[in-house]
């Protein structure tokens, strides 16, 4: 480290740079995305949303930041979206890294991101920042001449364009909210109707109460989003995209370990299944228990005392209250022994690690073991998963 590096914000006349630094930590651009990646930087960068670091002049590290909306025990909270994080190899294990990414953590807390989750290239640097396991995101592999057979053959089913969007984004409200879904985006209207106006590689269908959205995956069909209000309708979508099975042998999912596909397919998904984990981290701790969803009719009053070396304003003593699907941290001026949480076990609870996993990883101490229960049914549920790859 020297007094010559400092945070900046990316301009457009560094994009090049950015590049090059991208090319050394995750291999060249293809030509043909170049174009596409240059526009994207852009909409970040006159937003706020690209950060970097500098040698004097020099772009050394970049790190963009996605305005996200994720679904937290079916509502939705912001969340700031860390990507492209790159550093320079010849300034890598100096300190680079973690200074670009505080500078990161503080724009995030600047605009008022209360979470900020990442797919990590290492856990070791993020794990040091406060971020810990929040999910995965799961392909499964079916074999399509199986979902071909599922029928629902009573289903109407239409192809489906950008003037579909909102509709869209009404049946997964009614389904992430009824099931309480954890770790999934929320993209959108404008986004998603440019995402199906490429009818050219994005294959849509429409029913009254489902869609999907599938693509091709070289000689395989791979399944990107799929809704279904019914079992009639999960039915019918799975065995459009399995209608393929002619020329693609394989269908590969993300979906929800929990996705009523397991159930009703034949035969068992592939047992090489694909997973990524990505990391989570709470920014603003009151706004994101008040914006999350709860487990309903736990009642819950809970001291916690967090340590949080990067977010010095969460460290204290805080009293935690759910109630009626809903949660509240406050300080709290209490005495006596408290379940102690550090910025990692405090991120791992919320996205539905158990306490006893906690505990059991140094993540969580103190307290009472035997109301760890209420808490696990509180923050609990269907596992954290995401359709997307950022």
């Amino acid at each position: 480290m020297t007094d010559a590096l400092r945070l900046v914000d990316i301009t457009e006349d560094q994009l090049d740079a950015v590049l090059r630094v991208r090319a050394r930590s995750f291999g060249p651009l293809p030509g043909s995305s170049r174009e596409q990646w240059h526009k994207d930087a852009v909409e970040f960068l006159e937003d706020g949303r690209y950060v970097g670091v500098v040698d004097g002049d020099e772009v050394i590290a970049a790190a963009r930041i996605w305005d996200f909306r994720q679904w937290w025990g079916g509502r939705q909270v912001p969340m700031a979206g860390i990507a492209g994080v790159v550093v320079s190899p010849e300034y890598r294990g100096r300190g680079v890294g973690s200074m670009l990414m505080r500078g990161v953590l503080q724009r995030s807390i600047d605009r008022g991101f209360p979470l900020t989750a990442l797919y990590p290239a290492t856990t070791v640097i993020y794990r040091k920042l406060g971020y810990e396991f929040g999910g995965g995101r799961y392909r499964f592999s079916f074999q399509a001449a199986d979902l071909r057979s599922l029928g629902g053959r009573g289903v109407d089913i239409r192809r489906a364009g950008p003037a579909d969007a909102g509709r869209f984004l009404e049946l997964v409200a009614e389904a992430h909210e009824g099931g309480r879904a954890s770790g999934v985006l929320g993209w959108p209207e404008a986004k998603v109707a440019e995402w199906l106006a490429d009818d050219e590689d994005v294959f849509a269908y429409l029913a009254d109460d489902g869609f999907v959205v599938y693509n091709w995956d070289g000689n395989n069909l791979r399944v990107d989003e799929l809704i279904a209000h019914s079992e009639t309708t999960a039915r019918a979508l799975w065995a459009t995209v399995g209608s393929g099975s002619s020329t693609a042998r394989t269908v590969h999912a993300y979906i929800s370990p929990n996705d009523p596909v397991h159930l009703l397919a034949q035969l068992e998904a592939d047992k090489e299944t694909h997973v990524q984990h990505w990391m989570l981290r709470l920014l603003d701790a009151p706004a994101a228990i008040a914006a999350r969803g709860f487990a309903p009719g736990v009642v819950a009053e809970v001291d916690l005392w967090l340590d949080d070396a990067e977010v010095p304003a969460h460290s204290g003593r805080w009293h935690l209250s759910v109630a009626d699907g809903s949660g509240k941290l406050m300080p709290s001026e209490g005495t006596g022994d408290v379940l102690r949480l550090g910025s990692r076990g405090l991120s791992a609870l919320y996205a539905g690690t158990p306490l006893a996993t906690l505990r059991g990883s140094g993540l969580a101490s103190g307290g009472s073991v035997a109301a760890d229960g209420v808490l696990d049914t509180a923050f609990g549920g269907a596992p954290a998963y995401m359709l997307d790859f950022f």
